[in-house]
Parts: C-alpha cells; structure tokens; sequence
C-alpha cells in the first residue's frame, strides 16, 4: 500500500492512498467559523487551524484500513508530521473509531514514542494502551489555553485528543497557535517578552500526599512509579526523589519536603523554538493560570505558581494582555463524536470550556507522545535547553 500528498491549493488539498484498493483517500474540508480560522503571521498565509480531514469514500471504512493508511502516509517521509507542523492541530472527522483501545490502535500508527508523564498533576487512569482521560475536572472548571505540561521539564510533543460523547452544550476544545501567540506578544509588550527570554521562568508546583483538587493527583500517583507497599518513609523519598533526577536539569530542578508532601521548584525557558521551522513559540500555561485563578476558585489555582526566573512576580497586565491575544486567536472545537483532534504541543495550544447538563455527557480520551527531537532553545542560558528525561535513575542509597 502507497500513500501520496497531491500538491495544490489549501481547498483541494488531499491525501491520496491510491496503490491500493482498500487504502484511503483524506480530503480537507471546511469547518464553521467558530471552530476554524486562517492563522496569522509568521504562519504562511491561508494556513487554518485545525486542518480539517475526512476520508473520501463513501463505503463503510474499517478501523484496519484507517490504521495502514495513517502508517503509509507516516512512512512518506512523515506526511501527517510534516501538516502538523505547519497547521499545529489536525483534525479527523468520520473514521470507524468507537472506544479506547481503537483510539489508541489509530494513535499509535503514527509512529510516534509513548510519552511517560512524570511529576503528573491530574488523575489519569490507564483505559487502553497509551490513552487515559483528558481530564476528570468537575464539568464547571475553565481549563483556559495553555500547552500540556509547561511547568515541568518533560513534556509531549504530540496530543491526540478523542471524543467518546459530547455535550449538547459547551465543552468545547479551545485552539491556538503558541507561535502565533509568541508573535502577537513580541510586537505588542515586547518588553515582557525580553523579560522571559532573559530570566526564563521559576515553576514552583505543590505535590501532596492527598490529592489536592477534584480531577488531580496524588504525590506518590506524581513520582511513585517505583514505591512499593512495606517501604518506609526514607526509602519511599529516595524512590520519588530518583524519579525526580530523571527530568535531568541539575540545579535547575530543585525540591523541598513539607509535612503535606513536597514543593519542586523548576527554572524552565518559557520561550522554545519549533524543530521543523526554528519559529519561537510561546510554550506557556501562563495566560491559563491567570485566567482560571480568576474563575475556579480554590486549591487547582495554587498547586502551580509561576515567576520570573529570578523569583520576581510577573505583572498581571502582561498575563492579561497575553489572555487577550489568545481570546483573538483561538477557535473553540465543537465536538462530534468519533472525532479526533491531534496537537503538535509545540505549536500549539489546548483546553477545555465548561459544559452543561451532567459531567458524563462529556467523554474526551487522550493519548501523549514523544517526538523525534525536543524544541530548541531561544537562548544560549544553560536554564533555557530542554532535554529528554532519563530512562532511568539509580534507587539505591
């Protein structure tokens, strides 16, 4: 089976799997305004988010097919990794997927690397391979744009999203583009964005031993992978505290013990650069925390707290200011089910709007991975680089 990128204009764009009988054929189309716009500069003109696509048969299409021709086209030379840089989110509309395990089935045949969440701070059951819930927040709590896991060291590269059931009302998926918003930022309070290219960004993030918030999780759910029941105290915190030295940043990833659990305190680069283009892009959750401190009140607005990378308080009319670039930029997906959303968490930024009626009506799935490289750094500051986490660190004492 063969699969080919037919060139021409962004409306007739189509992804042809045409040596095969049984291969599929993807045709972008277009989505209602609200859910779809043209992005601006630095983007390359008439490029939307998402990239909207659908197969182009009319037959009955089978999980199988829909798996090899992802594959194929993956084996092109990275066709579908290739958009995804460009657009930052596809979407998939229309593809025989119906549960978790046939989720994770499409997911992985884009030959991407599992990603492992270390230090995780929501509750993410495993339901199939790779794929958990997106998240279990009460159906009322605003999770605002921001790029997945900004205030750790160690975070995907790629995000898919699937809808089991959707609301009839709200729960959309907000999308955006970081470069866009990197851009829009810099010509418009560039002194805040020289700020964070030469300071960088303190992450101080509060793990307890219960959970701290309906949805989040647990210290030892965080970095307890290797705790077994019977340890003690001195050996279930040299356990977590080696799951800890895995995100590799030296100095720049301390902690502290608290009689609650433990504070870790990361200097990350809020300012990365995209490896396909070199583009910088804003890969925050600053606008976010903002934004849901000031509508969900409560203990999720205090397990992170974020600063300047000299421990100074970063002015609220800057995250305001980046709260209302990204309400200009954004679209809110409105979900249909079976659709599948996938982000290049680089470029591109995510979240979840409240919905209405009961917190069941809502089944969002996701499934995290790694990419072949890690986004580049803005700056030569040893504190700005970002690495792979280490596979491994050594327990014993």
């Amino acid at each position: 089976m063969a699969a080919t990128l037919q060139a021409g204009s962004a409306a007739s764009l189509k992804l042809d799997g045409n040596a095969s009988p049984s291969s599929l054929s993807f045709e972008q189309f277009d989505l209602p305004t609200t859910n779809q716009r043209r992005l601006g500069p630095p983007h390359k003109d008439d490029t939307v988010i998402p990239l909207a696509l659908r197969a182009t048969s009319q037959d009955e299409i089978k999980l199988e097919t829909a798996v090899e021709s992802i594959q194929s086209l993956q084996a092109q030379g990275g066709v579908l990794t290739n958009l995804l840089a460009q657009h930052g989110t596809l979407l998939f509309r229309g593809l025989p997927i119906k549960n978790a395990e046939e989720f994770s089935q499409f997911a992985h045949a884009f030959g991407y690397r599992p990603h492992e969440i270390i230090g995780i701070v929501v509750n993410r059951p495993m339901l199939a391979p790779n794929v958990a819930p997106a998240n279990e927040a009460p159906k009322e709590v605003l999770i605002y744009n921001h790029n997945e896991s900004p205030q750790v060291p160690h975070a995907p590269e790629y995000i898919f999203f699937y809808c089991h059931k959707a609301p009839l009302k709200g729960g959309e998926t907000p999308i955006s583009s970081s470069v866009e918003l990197f851009h829009r930022a810099q010509q418009e309070i560039p002194e805040f964005v020289a700020e964070l290219a030469e300071k960088g960004i303190l992450s101080k993030v509060t793990y307890k031993f219960e959970k701290q918030y309906a949805g989040g999780s647990t210290l030892k759910q965080a970095f307890g992978r290797e705790v077994q029941d019977g340890d003690d105290v001195a050996t279930q915190r040299r356990k977590m505290e080696a799951q800890i030295l895995r995100y590799g940043r030296g100095k720049h990833t301390t902690w502290e013990w608290t009689d609650e659990g433990v504070l870790l305190t990361h200097r990350l680069p809020a300012i990365r650069t995209q490896p396909h283009s070199n583009l910088p892009t804003l890969f925050t959750a600053l606008a976010a925390y903002f934004r849901n401190a000031q509508v969900n009140p409560g203990a999720r607005a205090k397990a992170v707290t974020q600063l300047y990378g000299d421990g100074t308080p970063i002015p609220e009319r800057y995250l305001e200011h980046l709260a209302k670039i990204t309400d200009e930029i954004r679209v809110l997906h409105k979900w249909q089910e079976g659709d599948v959303l996938v982000y290049d968490n680089v470029i591109a930024q995510h979240g979840r709007q409240p919905w209405e009626g009961e917190q069941s009506d809502r089944v969002i799935l996701a499934s995290l991975f790694d990419g072949p490289s890690v986004p580049g750094a803005y700056t030569d500051a040893d504190w700005a680089q970002v690495v792979q986490a280490l596979d491994t660190v050594d327990v014993q004492a």
